[in-house]
């Protein structure tokens, strides 16, 4: 197939741009690669860790940002998870404690696969995981 989708690249509408590449770059150690107009003020950004690449862009701009997240827009966001596919979920698990972020502790699914569940600051669930052997018959 010519058009076959080599990769998708999320973009995330957030409230405070700062604390959303703060969370991604200090905690889960994602690098800035790009951002907007550095001469203007910051309003989208692209971060990769590993092959995982996401944006993120201001929802508001910065002189019309509430002072608080709307919280009906926040639990519309319970409806989009990031699935993470990474080596060891469990080393991701104990990143998590070490920064002090929020994080159900790892479960391992009927269907195979050992995830760690935690939001980021705009309540996006965030789910990495890894596929685990399973038992014959399954």
């Amino acid at each position: 197939m010519s058009g076959a989708i080599q990769s998708a690249v999320p973009l995330l509408q957030v409230f405070d741009i700062l604390k959303s590449i703060a969370f991604y770059r200090d905690v889960l150690e994602f690098a800035v690669v790009s951002t907007s107009d550095p001469a203007k003020p910051l309003f989208w950004a692209m971060l990769q860790n590993g092959g995982a690449t996401l944006m993120l862009n201001s929802a508001f701009e910065e002189h019309e940002r509430p002072a608080q997240p709307d919280a009906g827009r926040s639990i519309a966001h319970a409806d989009t998870t990031l699935f993470l596919n990474c080596e060891d979920v469990d080393a991701f698990y104990e990143l998590l404690c070490d920064k002090h972020w929020p994080v159900e502790p790892p479960q391992t699914t009927s269907y195979g696969m050992r995830q760690v569940y935690a939001r980021d600051p705009d309540q996006f669930c965030l789910c990495f995981q890894q596929p685990v052997d399973q038992p014959e018959g399954l």
